[in-house]
């Protein structure tokens, strides 16, 4: 059976970039760095959030052996339209992260902003993807989607 999700690509357009932002911005920690000189020189970057080791954020440059130059291309240019956004990125205070990252020079594309779910905002790393940052609240989908059909009915 399943147990749980190791790893979690993200695609890059520089690594080296990547791992400042992702390390000296966002506050993650290096996991893995080596060069695989066995796969044409494919170099394995990962890191994670200190507090959760057992999750790995692959940065991947996309290329051989694994994609072809035309996919690799397609692939960047959507990740530097925003439109791969790889997940959320979970904080207790959304607010005081939103401001501690903008003093470390993290652009937000989208201020803390309250919704149902919780207290959202948006920022991009420097090839493009879409990072979400909430601040959750416990929430009941299932009374939501009730209410919403009783209202709509």
């Amino acid at each position: 059976m399943i147990e749980a999700i190791s790893h979690v690509n993200v695609w890059v357009h520089d690594q080296d970039e990547a791992k400042a932002f992702y390390t000296e911005k966002l506050g993650f920690e290096v996991r893995q760095d080596a060069t695989l000189e066995e796969l044409g020189g494919y170099r394995w970057l990962t890191v994670g959030p200190p507090d959760q080791p057992d999750v790995e954020v692959m940065l991947s440059l996309p290329g051989p052996p694994a994609i072809d130059p035309e996919t690799a291309k397609q692939l960047l240019e959507l990740v530097a339209k925003g439109a791969l956004g790889p997940g959320i990125l979970r904080t207790e205070d959304c607010r005081a992260t939103c401001k501690e990252l903008e003093s470390r020079g993290v652009e937000l594309t989208q201020q803390p902003d309250e919704r149902f779910y919780g207290i959202d905002a948006a920022l991009r790393d420097p090839s493009g993807n879409a990072w979400r940052l909430v601040q959750p609240i416990e929430f009941d989908i299932d009374a939501m989607t009730r209410q919403s059909g009783a209202s709509t009915g």
